[in-house]
């Protein structure tokens, strides 16, 4: 009875890779395994690349209070940093592109002989601001730093483009004639022809966000911050599998 319970199994086992790895039937009826289910052919990477000037700036800013008290702190916190929101929206800032990131209340504590104490509390409220008029930049950081006075952090500014559409596009062009090359590179030194593309895979490389320090600006300062947003480079890859001509 056991032996005969071990035959169905295998044989349930053996129905099943036929399954997972198709079979092909002959005129006879025999059942034939395509244990081989590597696909053929020649399979190359490409990559385009596109540099762009950016024409879109994002702010991370907001405040940062400190007092004794959970109401002090919010109080003063929430003072700020409606000051700061209002010079945003002043200078040209569109409230649908004012976003809250993060927002915190804290302890802040010391050690006194091996014993921590709560000596106030810390409200932190962090926005990101993308700024459009991307020139305007160094004077909406002004702006901010002057109406956040010592409340006032700004972590770091990024560029980006507004619409890459028309970047993806040529780099995709670039992508898949940098693949082709590659492939025929390798086929000719294979003695082999080269037949068309059987399989096409896109991965978009998301243009690296440039970072720079803002740091926190002193209140109303005589120069105006200089920004300068540089250049963008966006990539996009392709993987592509080319059939081998007879």
């Amino acid at each position: 009875m056991k032996r005969s319970w071990l035959v169905a199994v295998s044989l349930a086992l053996v129905l099943t890779m036929v399954g997972l790895c198709g079979c092909n039937t002959g005129s006879t009826g025999e059942v034939k395994l395509n244990l081989n289910s590597q696909q053929e052919g020649i399979w190359v990477s490409g990559t385009g690349k596109v540099t762009v000037i950016p024409d879109i700036a994002t702010l991370w800013l907001g405040i940062t209070a400190q007092a004794v008290s959970v109401a002090e702190a919010q109080s003063q916190a929430a003072e700020a940093m409606d000051k700061v929101m209002t010079a945003l929206v002043n200078n040209g800032v569109a409230k649908k592109d004012i976003q809250t990131q993060y927002f915190s209340i804290s302890q802040v504590t010391r050690w006194d002989r091996e014993k921590e104490i709560v000596v106030g509390y810390r409200v932190t409220n962090m926005v990101t601001a993308k700024i459009r008029k991307i020139d305007k930049a160094g004077s909406i950081i002004d702006a901010v730093a002057a109406a956040g006075g010592d409340f006032t952090r700004i972590n770091s500014i990024s560029f980006s483009v507004d619409d890459p559409t028309p970047y993806y596009e040529e780099a995709r062009q670039k992508a898949m004639a940098d693949a082709k090359a590659k492939a025929e590179q390798l086929a000719g030194l294979s003695g082999i022809k080269l037949g068309k593309p059987t399989y096409i895979s896109e991965g978009t490389l998301y243009p690296p966000v440039i970072y720079r320090e803002a740091g926190m600006a002193a209140p109303a300062p005589a120069p105006p911050t200089p920004i300068s947003p540089g250049e963008v480079e966006l990539s996009l890859s392709v993987q592509v599998v080319y059939a081998i001509l007879d």
